[in-house]
């Protein structure tokens, strides 16, 4: 799969199945390992555009402050390298943020807008009382624990016991998949410091394309109230909350956010 060159980055995408563009953000150190079980659902109906952004995978890994702004402008790069004109769009969590911030900047891009566990920006975020914060940047443990360690610790905050009890061959093949390429220590904090000076919360109302949000109701890393809260502010927002499930719903929950994905999708065709 190819590479290309946008702005002063090299980014690595990959495009699976055919349809309407559907393009793929992940979240906070992730890559395009962390899609591997919801990539063969959608792209039955979709041309799924997944790529690594800047700092992660197989893309550039340039020691430079990131904002959300400039990984914004890295899809729409992306975009007119690839030769897509408007797209459907899905982020995750700081991807969401990302792809908040591309249907602002480029709303003609923008045909549909999917928000999957983010939030709209640090001073209105509403926080949870929980570790997952601290681990998630704790960044002298990361570089203390080996890959699989802080992976399957990590497990902890994205899926339920349950999952990770019974569906060990998933978890290990997730575990391998994630820990192929590893975020450098500098490009997590490049993220992290993109996240927390992020903000989107008075231009909401701007989005006018149509949008759903996306959550499990019982998310330890990104309160599910955040999807409340983007819900209720931009216009005719959807919002589903995945009952009993975290924020790893694209891996614990992946048929079941599939289809709501895809149903969404439906309704909402692309529009050149």
């Amino acid at each position: 799969m190819p590479t290309v060159k946008v702005g002063d980055v090299n980014i690595y995408y990959e495009t699976h199945g055919e349809g309407e563009p559907l393009v793929l953000i992940m979240g906070y150190g992730g890559h395009i390992g962390h899609w591997f079980r919801l990539i063969p659902l959608l792209s039955l109906e979709y041309s799924v555009v997944a790529f690594d952004n800047r700092g992660t995978g197989q893309s550039g890994k340039p020691d430079i402050p990131y904002t959300m702004e400039i990984m914004a402008n890295d899809v729409a790069g992306l975009l007119d390298a690839v030769g897509i004109n408007t797209a459907h769009i899905f982020g995750i969590s700081m991807g969401g943020c990302i792809a908040q911030q591309l249907v602002l900047r480029y709303p003609e891009r923008v045909s549909s807008l999917i928000l999957g566990g983010t939030h709209c920006g640090i001073p209105n975020l509403v926080k949870l009382d929980k570790p997952a914060g601290n681990f998630l940047h704790d960044f002298e443990l990361i570089q203390q624990q080996t890959p699989e360690e802080h992976e399957r610790e990590m497990l902890n905050f994205l899926v339920s016991q349950e999952f990770i009890r019974s569906e060990k061959d998933i978890v290990d093949q997730y575990i391998t998949k994630v820990t192929e390429y590893i975020t450098p220590i500098h490009a997590l904090i490049a993220q992290y410091e993109a996240i927390i000076n992020y903000d989107n919360y008075g231009r909401l109302p701007e989005i006018k394309a149509p949008t759903l949000v996306l959550c499990g109701d019982t998310d330890k890393m990104v309160s599910p109230e955040n999807s409340r809260l983007l819900a209720s502010r931009i216009p005719n927002a959807e919002l589903v909350m995945l009952e009993g499930i975290g924020h790893g719903f694209f891996l614990e929950a992946v048929e079941q956010s599939a289809n709501v994905i895809i149903d969404f999708l439906r309704r909402h065709p692309c529009i050149e």
